[in-house]
């Protein structure tokens, strides 16, 4: 079997299970903090894995990126909690966790790609269909 029918495969068997766990540990964060840790650890040691399609390690660094501009946020708006500002701040965090983890469960189901940075919500992208044309 060539090089590039080996990578489809694995594209299209790629194991989202992990990633689909973190989404659900940053969500169960908001209630018990250190879920959202764990999430992070899991995300760290799944990143850069050589069997990992280019797509799936998109997700595991969108959820380490959401980990620590939430940790940002959260710092933020509890610093600021003292002046009514940081009890919105604190909101805006919360609601911008709830949607980039909705999306990047998504971007998982479609198997696609997502990236977002410091204020973004999230954004699917699609990737480069490698399959052999006959």
């Amino acid at each position: 079997m060539s090089e590039v029918m080996l990578r489809v495969e694995k594209e299209k068997t790629a194991d989202t299970m992990s990633a689909k766990i973190v989404y659900g540990l940053y969500l169960v964060g908001l209630v018990i903090g250190i879920t959202a840790v764990i999430g992070l650890v899991l995300a760290y040691v799944k990143r850069g894995d050589d069997d990992t399609p280019e797509w799936l390690n998109s997700h595991y660094t969108f959820q380490i990126r959401t980990f620590w501009y939430g940790l940002l946020y959260l710092i933020i708006g509890g610093g600021l909690s003292v002046v009514l500002i940081g009890w919105v701040v604190l909101l805006f965090w919360v609601v911008w966790l709830i949607i980039r983890c909705i999306k990047g469960f998504s971007a998982l189901d479609k198997q696609q790609a997502i990236s977002g940075g410091f204020f973004a919500f999230g954004e699917a992208r699609r990737t480069v269909d490698i399959t052999p044309s006959a």
